[in-house]
């Protein structure tokens, strides 16, 4: 059968109609392709310690600094420019085409990272390799989303877009889970490999495995045709011949653009990132919840809600989208601080307890106190007396009240009744003063534990069901902002720019405001020493889509997207 007679096909179909055998092939090979990509993409945040290890060795302090930001942050920069590469080939030559030569990058590149020889073998070349297939891993992404998102909307019948485009939104939760899920099997002593041999080789088995994953996604893939709605501008030459100058050259549709940004996608971006990504660092660094402990729990929280992105997309095709995205939105941001400050008390009982009846206050001078945001610790912090303080507090991330002091005097730590002066860096050095600065270390970590704070949350008085049904919520918000927004995106823009112009905000937001909101976060958190102070972040940015979102975006759940 032509492209041609499958355009003719779908177009016979009544509008409303149980989805066809052909229909099921496309969600089913657009979904599992789009999870695989966000499997392959989470494998190096969920490995990152060991990576770093393996390939940032042996480097100088500061060149060890800039390839690990260059690692964190490629993938995540890079996204908006794949946005753009494949977007404009995906309105030009076709979206089949396109979203298969994204999941062949994309499972490539994850699979030579599991190849790749370490620092200790090939030296500096090493992490080079490391951060280039990083970045095409970010360039496959972003051509990735709106193809497969595009792609399904232009088959799946009126009224039921919002339906058919929420399996591509589970996408992103799903490769999340598997990555998890199959980083907590390979580790584990039941299959054979173990922590030590997982920190030595077995970390190349989750890259290996992407291998198989491809091969998969790529038969599925190739089982398809060209969207009906993409053949029919083809065939009568309307498909568009510039469709980046179009998209963001023309005011029309680069309003659109804006609006969809600041208006849906920031705070959909916010929620989604702080609702997964962000919570489970939240429980691992600051609650002290054993790694494997933390993955667990978020696992099943993702199991409960994973199926609520169905419903909120069913949801919207009844009542729309605006209002759900816009109320999740609304939600997480009145929600957020009250919903961790639980999650604490949950998670983490005598951390709690100890915040409450034994404050830890810093008292400093303002002008001697640098950020402790470090993530690959260049920084010694051993020049001022605040940052040896803030320094101690920042490693056992404790919760601390800045107090401001009188220029000279030395910096100390108040825990409950107890003041513990910080060692005058100028008054010592060398072996000396490394050693203060370690017995006043190790001073504050016995104090601490002396007033009730952990140095690692207890396993059996963490309240696991309060917890699952904490992460739950978090996710839920989730699936209410990120459910519906596939189909709005594709209803938004005219069918010859649509990928292209769904595809940039979208990565802008996800890559940018959302995949560095984790930096973002700790960064925030260690420069003011509460460790909630990183929520503000996405509350303020929640807010303000909330309000630019309901002065300015359309509701599109009953716009026809043929034109």
């Amino acid at each position: 059968m032509s492209n041609l007679e499958i355009a003719d096909d779908f177009s016979a179909l009544p509008k409303h109609h149980q989805a066809t055998h052909n229909e099921k092939l496309i969600i089913t090979a657009s979904s599992l392709g789009t999870v695989f990509e966000w499997y392959d993409f989470y494998l190096y945040g969920l490995l990152t310690a060991i990576i770093a290890a393996k390939f940032l060795t042996g480097l100088n302090p500061t060149t060890s600094f800039i390839m690990a930001l260059l690692v964190f942050a490629a993938g995540f920069i890079v996204r908006p420019f794949g946005a753009l590469v494949f977007g404009r080939i995906g309105d030009m030559v076709g979206r089949r085409y396109t979203f298969i030569v994204t999941l062949l990058v994309m499972g490539l590149s994850t699979f030579l990272v599991g190849c790749l020889p370490t620092y200790e073998t090939v030296g500096v070349a090493a992490p080079i390799m490391l951060v280039v297939l990083r970045m095409f891993q970010g360039l496959a992404l972003g051509g990735e989303y709106g193809g497969a998102a595009t792609y399904v909307a232009e088959h799946a019948p009126e009224g039921k877009r919002g339906l058919y485009t929420s399996w591509i939104q589970i996408t992103a939760t799903a490769g999340l889970a598997m990555a998890l899920l199959i980083v907590i099997l390979v580790r584990s002593p039941v299959t054979g490999v173990g922590e030590e041999a997982f920190k030595d080789w077995g970390w190349r088995v989750p890259y290996l495995i992407s291998g198989l994953f491809l091969c998969v996604g790529l038969w599925l893939r190739l089982k398809l045709h060209e969207s009906p709605v993409f053949q029919k501008m083809k065939d009568e030459g309307t498909s568009s011949k510039r469709p980046l100058g179009e998209a963001f050259g023309e005011w029309k549709n680069l309003k659109i653009v804006l609006i969809a940004f600041f208006g849906a996608i920031a705070g959909q971006a916010v929620v989604w990132y702080t609702g997964q990504l962000y919570a489970m660092y939240f429980l691992e660094k600051m609650l002290k919840v054993d790694g494997l402990t933390a993955n667990t729990l978020i696992i099943v929280a993702l199991a409960c809600a994973t199926p609520f992105f169905l419903f909120f997309g069913w949801l919207s095709d009844k009542i729309g989208r605006k209002k759900i995205i816009l109320a999740g939105c609304a939600l997480a941001a009145l929600t957020m601080f009250p919903a961790f400050k639980a999650l604490t008390e949950a998670a983490n009982p005598a951390l709690a307890h100890a915040q409450a009846n034994a404050p830890v206050k810093v008292l400093a001078n303002p002008a001697e106190c640098s950020s402790q945001f470090d993530p690959v610790g260049a920084n010694k912090f051993d020049t001022t007396s605040c940052d040896i303080v803030k320094n101690a507090l920042a490693k056992a991330a404790v919760n601390y009240e800045n107090v401001a002091a009188p220029a000279g005097t030395i910096a100390s730590i108040r825990i409950g009744s107890t003041t513990i002066v910080a060692p005058d860096p100028s008054k010592v050095s060398g072996d000396e003063k490394k050693a203060a600065i370690a017995a006043f270390a190790k001073q504050v970590t016995s104090d601490l534990e002396t007033v009730g704070y952990p140095a690692k949350a207890d396993p059996d008085q963490i309240d696991k069901p309060v917890v699952v049904a904490i992460l739950f919520y978090l996710v839920l918000l989730v699936t209410m902002v990120y459910g519906p927004i596939a189909a709005m995106l594709v209803e938004l823009f005219p069918s010859r720019i649509r990928y292209t112009s769904m595809s940039l905000p979208y990565h802008i937001g996800n890559g940018w405001l959302g995949g560095l909101l984790p930096a973002i976060g700790f960064a925030m958190v260690a420069a003011n020493g509460d460790i909630y102070h990183g929520f503000w972040y996405p509350v303020i940015v929640a807010a303000a889509t909330c309000v630019i979102g309901l002065v300015f975006l359309p509701e599109t759940y009953k716009r026809s997207i043929d034109d």
